[in-house]
């Protein structure tokens, strides 16, 4: 691990034995790649299960009287709407109305909330709107992230839990016990499959992932998630949304809550709707292998957009990508031009997700 890493995860062993140089990422060591295939790992999570060391992600606590109010300046999603025991996935805005982040906030309850985030400014964007309010922002780096993803995640999960996980819906979040470790366990992801991500504190967390493997799941790398993720449609900050982008043009409309006012970058945002200048969507490239990223679209000879997240999937047997295009061309069954590097062939839009475009995996009972 590089001395730039100024995190570290408790599972670096666990995944320095698996073969990973703990790449990083958000400022730590990551498991990019294991020895195994990451084709495997891919088939482990949509077949049976497998999991992921989210840790990298932030986790923020942010309680008191003010705690709601806070929130509710930061984020695009109606917070008060959010009851105990349910989360949320929304928007942090730039005061210009653009994506500063995007996030997940938990109601913990008892004026008692966790914001989830990556690498965006979530943080230095919280503390701004937590100024000068009767409210305690505590960023925490003990209490790890472990992602079970697969059809088999809640039988495996809930044969070692103390409550019963089948009730819990689709993101909603409980504490409870896991292999006799007190957790947080709830019902999210990023994989397009039902799953699980388990909170817990780093002197639980390897105990939890040996238990887990000894229990039939598969660790899997970030290479893998970038499989599943883009097969899914789930964007990722910095690549598929930048502060260049309105919630609007990356298809996250869905996290602005309609009647609300007096978040950051509202009254901006407001003025930008209708004013996109690109959409967000997913190509099938006529090509063998996955693209390098960065390569130009075009259509009749003008240039319409570029491939910001590709991939292979083995499973589909194509080569996919998500990619900023210019709004005329967004519709599915366009046809363009890929160029760049060595790569010169043609796309077509397709509507996304490929994967489960019901989303009945995540969503089911």
């Amino acid at each position: 691990m590089t001395e730039e890493l100024s995190r570290t995860s408790a599972l670096a062993s666990r995944h320095s034995a698996l073969g990973s140089g703990l790449e990083d990422w958000n400022g730590m060591g990551t498991a990019w790649t294991y020895t195994t295939d990451p084709n495997d790992e891919h088939d482990a999570v949509r077949e049976r299960a497998g999991m992921f060391d989210m840790s990298p992600l932030k986790k923020v606590m942010v309680s008191g009287p003010d705690a709601q109010a806070v929130l509710n300046h930061l984020t695009t999603r109606d917070i008060g709407r959010i009851e105990e025991g349910a989360a949320a996935y929304l928007s942090v805005l730039t005061e210009a109305g653009t994506m500063a982040d995007d996030a997940i906030v938990y109601n913990n309850g008892g004026d008692e909330w966790m914001i989830v985030h990556g690498s965006g400014d979530t943080m230095a964007l919280l503390e701004a709107s937590a100024a000068g309010k009767s409210v305690t922002v505590q960023f925490t780096d003990d209490l790890h992230d472990l992602s079970v993803q697969g059809p088999d995640s809640l039988a495996i999960l809930n044969a070692h839990s103390s409550s019963e996980l089948a009730d819990l819906a689709y993101f909603q979040h409980q504490a409870t016990e896991l292999f006799g470790h007190p957790c947080r366990i709830s019902r999210t992801g990023y994989s397009g499959e039902r799953g699980y991500e388990i909170f817990a504190e780093a002197a639980s967390i390897g105990d939890i992932w040996d238990r887990l493997v000894d229990a039939g799941v598969m660790p899997c790398s970030f290479t893998a998630l970038d499989k599943l993720r883009i097969e899914a449609g789930l964007l990722f900050y910095g690549y598929d949304m930048t502060t260049d982008h309105t919630p609007y043009e990356v298809g996250l409309g869905f996290t602005v809550s309609k009647s609300k006012t007096g978040y950051r970058g509202c009254e901006a945002l407001a003025a930008a709707k209708g004013h996109e200048k690109v959409n967000n969507v997913c190509l099938v490239i006529d090509h063998d292998d996955m693209a390098n990223g960065g390569e130009e679209l075009s259509a009749e000879g003008a240039t319409v957009g570029i491939v910001n997240s590709p991939c292979f999937s083995h499973r589909l047997g194509q080569s996919l990508a998500l990619a900023h295009v210019s709004l005329g061309v967004a519709r599915p069954g366009t046809k363009l031009r890929v160029k760049g590097g060595d790569i010169d062939t043609t796309a077509t839009v397709v509507a996304m997700p490929v994967h489960d475009p019901q989303k009945q995996r995540t969503h089911q009972s």
